[in-house]
């Protein structure tokens, strides 16, 4: 189990690298006020009406780095700071999250697959640690019902894996709709641009290193359980 603590520790601290530069980054880019003097909800209201979608509520929510999308209920969630400010970090995360609402409403398929996995997510997420612990114990002395109670656990971890890398294309083309509109319609000047697209690229690499976290979690357990047959 050393090999795991070594990378565990090694994903954990690149983690809180990118983690610590985004907080730094938003806090930065936060003193960047808009010369439009749009509040974030504002923003995210308007970027709405200009993809035709009205059905869609801008709530505020509590919290920090807590914006999201619900699909379920259309709406867009805005962290305080986010829903009231009016500066270049907030710009940048309400239309992102509207990004997610456009993708939405013209049923991009990587969210639509993304939403369609959920549920297994939700159930795998919860016992895939628990059940690979099991096995591990339960393997130690050779036994195949161990084995096999190690294998379901990687299975179940490889779905949560899976769901991080289709999370990647969802976040990133959500990215691109909120620059792209940003810039296209003038929102913000050339430097307010700048630091929207530094801010929403910093966030992008959480997922990123969450994903090829998880990947490398799940290739070494598949190495423990060949090691073990």
């Amino acid at each position: 189990m050393t090999g795991y603590y070594v990378l565990a520790g090694a994903i954990f601290l690149l983690s809180s690298y990118v983690s610590n530069k985004l907080k730094s980054k938003f806090k930065h880019y936060s003193k960047v006020q808009l010369q439009n003097g749009m509040s974030g909800k504002e923003i995210a209201e308007k970027m709405l009406a200009d993809n035709g979608i009205y059905d869609v509520e801008v709530i505020s929510v509590r919290g920090q780095l807590t914006d999201h999308y619900n699909p379920k209920n259309k709406t867009v969630n805005l962290s305080e700071v986010v829903y009231n400010q009016r500066n270049a970090a907030a710009a940048a995360v309400a239309a992102h999250e509207v990004g997610h609402a456009v993708q939405h409403a013209q049923a991009y398929s990587w969210l639509e697959m993304r939403s369609a996995i959920v549920p297994a997510v939700s159930i795998s997420s919860k016992l895939s640690n628990i059940v690979i612990m099991a096995g591990l114990v339960l393997s130690v002395s050779g036994s195949a019902f161990g084995l096999n109670i190690f294998l379901l656990g990687i299975v179940l971890f490889a779905v949560t894996t899976v769901f991080t890398f289709i999370t990647l294309p969802v976040e990133y083309d959500a990215s691109n709709r909120a620059l792209a509109w940003l810039k296209n319609k003038n929102i913000v000047t050339q430097q307010e641009y700048k630091g929207s697209e530094d801010a929403l690229k910093w966030a992008a690499r959480t997922y990123l290193v969450a994903a090829l976290g998880s990947l490398a979690t799940l290739l070494y357990f598949i190495m423990m359980y060949m090691n073990r047959r």
